[in-house]
């Protein structure tokens, strides 16, 4: 049947899903030990990129890239979580109004530098200070994009309470689709802008023809003579 032909629309649909819920498994086993989530989410953006792009083999792209954006990955992770954790508190301990707007500013400013900056680790190479930046850069100028990748996680997160409380045998399945899932939407977005910033060498342009004169095809005749 054409559906199941290794080219069909169907199977590369199939086979992307299975693929994501591999890395988003590779995911969950390397963000066990918590510090190194960072990492596994550097690494997730990476292994998506190249699944979309059909290029080479996952697992060994996964953990090249753990291996190789772990130092700064973590950083920002340690960074973000130890802020996370300040405005979880600041929203569930400090409830004074004149503290609502400023809350309000630093977690939409810590939700813009999450969705960025570990697919800037895993795309770019620069600094661990400018890639920071450049995530609320990102973040900011592109706020459509930012707010598009809101959108899909925030939809994933009524569905994760959603199935808490309505049905929690589904829990089992959201865990295996999980981040590495949500990634297969973020990527795409993420790729749109970012080709905008990579710069492509432009080919070298060719010697003009430089156009013979009657001396030059008398001197060919002679030679030829």
């Amino acid at each position: 049947m054409h559906f199941l032909s290794a080219d069909s629309k169907f199977m590369t649909a199939w086979t992307n899903l299975t693929d994501a819920i591999w890395i988003n498994i590779l995911m969950l086993i390397t963000s066990i030990p918590v510090v190194t989530i960072g990492a596994s989410l550097a690494a997730g953006e990476t292994a998506i990129r190249k699944m979309h792009n059909s290029e080479g083999h996952l697992t060994k792209a996964y953990f090249r890239a753990f291996r190789e954006n772990f130092a700064k990955a973590t950083g920002y992770w340690l960074i973000l979580l130890v802020t996370g954790v300040a405005l979880l508190y600041s929203w569930v301990v400090l409830q004074v109004t004149p503290l609502l707007i400023p809350k309000i500013a630093f977690t939409l400013l810590w939700a813009v530098c999450f969705e960025w900056v570990f697919a800037l680790q895993a795309r770019f190479e620069n600094s661990f200070g400018r890639t920071l930046a450049n995530s609320f850069i990102f973040g900011i100028s592109y706020v459509w994009a930012t707010l598009s990748m809101l959108f899909i996680d925030l939809v994933v997160v009524a569905l994760v309470v959603a199935a808490w409380f309505l049905l929690p045998q589904s829990l089992f399945l959201v865990a295996v689709f999980g981040y590495g899932s949500i990634l297969t939407l973020h990527v795409p977005i993420q790729e749109y802008i970012f080709r905008k910033h990579i710069h492509v060498p432009a080919a070298p342009a060719a010697e003009p023809v430089r156009e013979k004169s009657l001396a030059d095809i008398m001197a060919e005749k002679r030679a030829q003579a």
